[in-house]
């Protein structure tokens, strides 16, 4: 027998069965003032090796709450780690609803292993499906709500936030002017290094600035500089607004009466239009220039040859073409990013991922739109 002289209102004594099983005899209070001290001594006295089956007689147990339930819950589990059973004799039923909300009957038990449930394909295809029709409901009322605002603000000049769009131009064109600079020049020298070697076959070198010229302005320069401006102020922008529709800002705005598209949207597509196209001509003034460096030291081409030819290729037409490219590659940008940024849902991770698909969009639909320009610039001519 064991006893516990501190515990005069919960006491406890272990019997040896016939069989050879013991039982543990519980009587008095089981609370919250006696668990701790009870689950400590009867672990004192249930020392390994444990017998097969121990029985718990709560015959005299007077009242237990669900601090005195834990007592047979950290039994059982104790039970459990030695591979024997616990075994509860004349529990009344408060006590059984107690533990069954503590689900002792799965204690110890083998959990089993999950199994995800598979998911029919055409289940799979009809949620693909309400998915993309959800997204073309928001695609078409998203472009209604920008053409709504643009024709509000060029209504109402005065409800232009100018200092917004110069913020943005200052971050799509003057920041990004470097790396488009570096890059056209480079692609320009590309192009004419490449192209003088079949051009040199037949003396027709000073053919290399024409190439060159006509390409750029025409083809790469609108292409080549609108894939950069996706690749950071299209991100950006879908990064930027993102983080504030997951922050609950742009609800926010709503709720002060302000419309988030005419707030937030409109100032950017302004500040792309006019600033891809800008952006554009110092591209292809960059590229001429990598094109004048391998005339002038390659090709033993003076600088004024190379010059003149360029400009009687070029026609104000090239120009104008490359103008109106860049700004629907602009708009394209500005409109797409802003597209997917409110179209996030969730966390960090979904910033991440709108982030990721505004680029891909983006770059798509600037290399469509330019197959679209090809198609006509042929049959127009």
């Amino acid at each position: 027998m064991s006893n516990s002289p501190e515990l005069q209102s919960c006491r406890y004594e272990v019997s040896n069965d016939d069989d050879g099983a013991k039982t543990l005899h519980i009587q008095g209070r089981m609370d919250a003032t006696t668990a701790t001290e009870t689950i400590a001594g009867i672990k004192s006295i249930l020392t390994p090796p444990l017998t097969a089956v121990l029985t718990v007689d709560l015959e005299k147990v007077t009242y237990m709450d669900d601090f005195g339930a834990l007592v047979l819950v950290e039994l059982k589990t104790l039970m459990a780690r030695q591979k024997s059973n616990l075994i509860l004799k004349n529990a009344d039923q408060r006590v059984k609803e107690i533990l069954k909300i503590l689900k002792y009957d799965a204690l110890g038990e083998p959990a089993e292993p999950s199994r995800k449930p598979s998911v029919n394909m055409f289940v799979r295809l009809g949620e693909a499906v309400f998915g993309q029709v959800s997204d073309l409901n928001f695609i078409f009322t998203f472009i209604g709500s920008v053409c709504l605002s643009l024709i509000y603000a060029c209504l109402h000049p005065r409800s232009l936030r100018f200092d917004d769009i110069f913020s943005s131009m200052k971050k799509v064109g003057v920041d990004a002017l470097p790396i488009v600079g570096l890059i056209s020049f480079l692609l320009g020298l590309i192009m004419a290094f490449m192209s003088s070697v079949q051009l040199q076959q037949f003396g027709a070198n000073i053919y290399v600035a024409s190439l060159v010229s006509l390409a750029m302005v025409r083809e790469l320069g609108p292409i080549m500089t609108a894939i950069i401006v996706a690749g950071r102020s299209g991100s950006a922008f879908a990064a930027e607004i993102g983080t504030m529709k997951i922050s609950d800002e742009v609800d926010a705005l709503f709720t002060m009466g302000f419309d988030p598209t005419r707030f937030l949207v409109v100032p950017k597509i302004f500040a792309s239009v006019i600033t891809v196209p800008t952006l554009t001509l110092f591209s292809n003034l960059f590229a001429i220039m990598g094109g004048l460096v391998v005339g002038v030291f390659m090709l033993d081409l003076t600088t004024n040859a190379y010059m003149t030819q360029t400009m009687k290729t070029l026609k104000v037409f090239d120009v104008f073409w490359g103008f109106l490219k860049a700004a629907v590659f602009a708009l394209l940008i500005a409109g797409i990013g802003c597209l997917r940024r409110f179209q996030v849902r969730g966390g960090a991770a979904e910033v991440g991922q709108a982030t990721t698909s505004a680029v891909v969009s983006s770059i798509f639909l600037i290399i469509l739109a330019d197959a679209v320009f090809a198609v006509i610039l042929r049959y127009w001519g």
